[in-house]
């Protein structure tokens, strides 16, 4: 894979850690990552984190196949569990070393042509209010929507430094995120996030541009 600029590198951790924090501020979650799957080895990389334990936890890696979020990204399925202890899947040992073992699990594939790029993860979803209404299937549903957003943003990136030829397919890209956008109309982060990705395209495929 050819190494990206400096500043769309920035552009890209910009846009993660939006999609972190929105995330965690929706679901009222204790805490929201976002992992990247490295082209080359196969490992989870956090690349944004919001809420517990994000601090130093940018960068790190873990084995292929670690944990929930290994299993999403092998799998490209959405995964939720309200009792991480009742599932193999979870990786008890990661999750401590990151610094906070947490009791539920949200996690949904980045899918970026055809392949899963990366992994969405919510933790300790309604941490905050205790008598929230359980509602499982629109929660999985909002993070898929939410994952398939920031997956396509990256998509708008990472054809944005590629030559004229990529105009037709970027162009099938912005229809394809525009036409997710005017679907869930009614949802603000659908929206919010439409408006975040176009900007933040149009910053990183201009050289002059500064991205901070």
């Amino acid at each position: 894979m050819k190494p990206w600029p400096h500043d769309l590198m920035a552009t890209e951790r910009q846009l993660l850690q939006s999609v972190v924090t929105v995330a965690r501020y929706i679901y009222g979650a204790a805490a929201s990552s976002v992992f990247m799957v490295s082209p080359d080895t196969g490992e989870l990389i956090f690349a944004a984190v919001a809420g517990e334990g994000e601090q130093g936890l940018v960068g790190r890696r873990f084995e292929p196949g670690t944990g929930i979020a290994g299993w999403v990204a092998a799998s490209g399925q959405p995964l939720i569990t309200d009792d991480v202890g009742a599932t193999d899947r979870f990786a008890r040992d990661a999750a401590a070393s990151t610094g906070y073992v947490p009791a539920s699990i949200m996690a949904a594939p980045l899918i970026a042509d055809g392949e899963c790029i990366g992994v969405i993860e919510v933790l300790d979803r309604h941490a905050h209010d205790e008598n929230a209404p359980g509602r499982e299937l629109d929660d999985i549903e909002l993070l898929g929507l939410l994952a398939t957003q920031a997956a396509l943003s990256l998509a708008l990136l990472r054809r944005s430094e590629q030559a004229a030829d990529a105009s037709p397919r970027m162009g099938e890209l912005v229809a394809r995120l525009s036409q997710h956008a005017v679907m869930d109309a009614s949802d603000p982060l659908a929206v919010s996030l439409l408006t975040l990705s176009l900007d933040l395209l149009d910053r990183g495929s201009h050289p002059g541009s500064k991205v901070v």
